[in-house]
């Protein structure tokens, strides 16, 4: 009986994994996972590059083979190629990659018609489902389009589009949003859940983005190939309870050297401080955090909810699994005094390449020693505007200064005054960790001393103490990035620019990667300029300029920009309700035309929260209504949503 009872409930399941392994030679990639997705629901595999995710993925596919263990789809036991055939046309699956699964040369339509003969769709059933997802995607004002010539969100719609024409059962979507602005992220996650809701479909989803893993219904934390913790968001947040404490200090570099000993999650945003804290409620954490400081000055800010990507770094943490260590900190008193004089300057830059206009006059200073976030969709100019004032690339009006060099004359100058990490990392992968270092020491013209210390002083930084002699290739990615700034920092440079450099790196290796940062704009009065597409990263930045189109359109520090949405858009309410996308409906009717879906919850901007929360109570009995903080990603979309619109 009780073998049977098994049985059924691996039949009401989508999918269903025991002891799933997967080798590649002598590297174990997935080991011993198990796994149960119910019919019908969005589950999350969430993970930093290397966990596994694509493996696992591609194997209930049907593409991959596997070493050991067991998967069922829809009930059928995936253990030949010809029992994955008997289930593919139940399936649709979206490769990892910008527009990997279309053809560049082919227009939208000319895609989408491409993948329903694939599928054997019929044309009567062909037209009416290209006009109801080009209308949910807005690509169908662009369907004459070739595919080359879409941008990375509209290429990920297009994807999902040719992955969902036939209808599918389930839908496997590895890391759909990596590398993608976050309007288009937000935009293609919203479509997916109406799809989802509507049709009835199940998704498996993989990303590295642990701010997404909130849209899920359940999940499965994945860390070196194993299950690290599995269930819904509620689940996984009570396996790590805690705290989250923010707080400002006139001495902050001295406040975080007092605070990482007793509280390793402690990390600099900004002009302020945010702590985690273990097995503690709000009031508690912040009186711990107080008592830490040992009469240092501070002023508590918040004391709130752990995110997600905090309880990831928990429980890597007590699992020992990840050392977040307590790092160069500087001891107290040390206040890193930010040196005078302003480090990068843009005046009106302006690029044309043809008649095209990819940066607008263009203008922002950075004094030395801040740490300044230039963000930005794809395509907004953001790597173009760090390419003239780094004299890589010459502007066709407007003019700069870096570390006191016009950018125009002084070529040689701003090079040696400047280090640049790129969005490709520019390491030599068959050289060791050392051989790179030295190897950029000697293109700097250092001598064999200065190379020693420099050396040493990297190695230090970056944590890389072991693993001097190993291939940059052999290394993991978060210590692959330390290694290249710790390269472009070999020549004792005035100003650091970096483009994109934490991409496809997982949190605890970002979080280290930003405390060297901090350590380098506070102690070393190293100017900083940044682009980044993790929202979250914003918050790290003294002072942030927005671009779209190739024009600045926001300038001001993060906490002055979350401001402006709140007296523009009003309070940001959360509503929870037993049936999210059922309830989507009931709010937008009430006319809170921009509400969408994040996983389980609701969020909608109010100009009256105290009002609007009693409407939505009163017809939505079941929900609770709570306001809740905007964030850098709710300042992005709505500026870049407000702009969008008023272009069209």
């Amino acid at each position: 009986m009780a073998g049977t009872a098994l049985v059924t409930a691996m039949n009401d399941n989508a999918v269903t994994l025991r002891g799933f392994g997967k080798r590649y030679g002598k590297t174990v990639a997935v080991d011993g996972v198990d796994l149960d997705i119910a019919r019908g629901e969005i589950f999350g595999l969430i993970g930093p590059d290397g966990a596994g995710k694509s493996s696992l993925m591609k194997a209930v596919a049907g593409v991959l083979t596997f070493d050991s263990g067991s998967i069922d789809v829809f009930g059928t036991r995936i253990d030949s190629e010809r029992a994955a055939e008997t289930i593919k046309a139940r399936l649709g699956l979206m490769p990892q990659g910008l527009g990997q699964n279309l053809y560049g040369d082919l227009s939208i339509e000319e895609n989408i018609d491409f993948f329903a003969r694939l599928r054997l769709v019929p044309a009567d059933v062909l037209a009416e489902r290209k006009k109801t997802l080009l209308g949910m995607t807005r690509l169908d004002r662009f369907r004459n389009r070739p595919m080359k010539q879409l941008s990375g969100g509209m290429k990920q719609k297009l994807g999902l589009v040719c992955t969902l024409i036939h209808a599918p059962d389930l839908v496997i979507l590895d890391e759909p949003t990596t590398g993608v602005d976050p309007v288009s992220r937000r935009d293609f996650w919203t479509i997916l859940a109406e799809l989802l809701h509507e049709q009835g479909i199940t998704a498996l989803v993989s990303t590295a983005y642990l701010d997404e893993a909130s849209r899920f219904q359940r999940m499965a934390m994945l860390h070196g190939g194993r299950v690290l913790a599995s269930g819904t968001p509620a689940d996984i947040h009570a396996l790590s309870p805690g705290a989250v404490v923010t707080l400002a200090s006139d001495d902050q570099v001295g406040a975080l050297a007092r605070l990482k000993p007793q509280f390793p999650q402690s990390e600099a945003l900004g002009p302020q401080l945010r702590v985690f804290v273990d097995d503690a409620g709000p009031g508690p954490a912040g009186e711990q955090v107080l008592a830490a400081l040992d009469g240092l000055p501070a002023q508590l800010l918040d004391c709130s909810d752990p995110e997600l990507e905090d309880i990831f770094v928990a429980l890597l943490r007590r699992r020992g699994l990840a050392d977040l260590g307590d790092g160069e900190a500087a001891p107290a008193g040390t206040r890193g005094a930010r040196p005078e004089g302003i480090a990068i300057a843009a005046d009106a830059l302006t690029r044309d390449f043809g008649e095209f206009r990819a940066v607008d006059a263009v203008s922002f200073s950075v004094p030395q020693g801040e740490i300044f976030g230039l963000l930005g969709a794809n395509g907004a100019g953001k790597t173009t505007v760090i390419k003239m004032l780094c004299g890589i690339m010459p502007p066709s009006a407007g003019s700069g200064a870096v570390a006191g060099a016009d950018m125009r004359s002084a070529g040689r100058q701003i090079k040696e005054r400047i280090g640049y990490m790129s969005q490709a990392f520019s390491l030599y992968l068959d050289l060791t960790v050392a051989e790179n270092i030295r190897l950029y020491a000697g293109i700097y013209g250092l001598d064999r001393v200065q190379t020693a210390e420099r050396l040493d002083w990297i190695i230090n930084m970056a944590g890389l103490h072991g693993y001097q002699t190993m291939l940059a290739a052999d290394l993991p990615m978060g210590l692959r990035q330390r290694l290249a700034l710790g390269c472009a920092l070999v020549h004792k440079p005035q100003v650091l620019f970096l483009d994109e450099p934490t991409s496809g790196v997982d949190p605890v290796g970002r979080r280290q990667f930003w405390d060297i940062l901090f350590r380098l704009s506070r102690v070393d009065g190293v100017a900083i300029l940044v682009t980044t597409h993790y929202m979250s990263e914003a918050e790290h930045c003294d002072h942030i300029s927005l671009m779209f189109a190739g024009r600045v359109v926001a300038d001001d520090s993060p906490a002055g920009l979350k401001a402006d949405l709140t007296r523009e858009a009003g309070e940001l309410l959360e509503i929870t309700d037993p049936a999210p996308a059922d309830a989507l409906a009931v709010v937008r009717e009430l006319g809170f035309a921009d509400a969408a879906l994040y996983g389980p919850k609701i969020h909608a901007f109010s100009r009256d929260a105290t009002t609007d929360g009693r409407r939505l109570r009163e017809r939505l009995p079941q929900a609770s209504v709570r306001v809740r903080p905007v964030s850098m990603e709710d300042v992005f979309v709505h500026l870049v949503t407000r702009l969008e619109g008023a272009r069209t």
